[in-house]
């Protein structure tokens, strides 16, 4: 299986027109989405707490969290973004891919089937 990776903008919801916009790495085993915190304080994203998260090996970590936006596959949905370490690969967890309707994307494409409802 190979890696999927993505173009994504993450927006201030209290000033859309502001955003940063990178390559996420698609990480259907991340709930949230994670973005290096540089951007997301250039963007005037405020810390609003805190999360533990589990990681790959098992320990246990402690993140800061806000909520952004984040557009990617022509949608735009509201999302938890932990505030990553400053060198962090941006991830785009399985709740913003759910939120589009996404249901998978091909590996090797970057292609991507989505639910229709109706």
């Amino acid at each position: 299986m190979g890696i999927t990776q993505v173009t994504a903008a993450v927006r201030n919801p209290a000033r859309p027109q502001r955003f940063w916009e990178g390559l996420f790495l698609v990480d259907a085993g991340a709930v949230d989405c994670m973005v290096p915190g540089k951007h997301l304080r250039a963007l005037g994203l405020k810390k609003r707490g805190q999360r533990l998260y589990e990681l790959a090996d098992g320990s246990e970590i402690t993140f800061d969290v806000t909520i952004a936006e984040i557009e990617f596959m022509g949608e735009r949905v509201g999302a938890t973004v932990i505030y990553g370490p400053d060198d962090a690969e941006p991830i785009l967890g399985v709740t913003a891919l759910e939120s589009v309707g996404s249901t998978w994307i091909h590996a090797r494409s970057d292609a991507s089937a989505r639910l229709r409802s109706g």
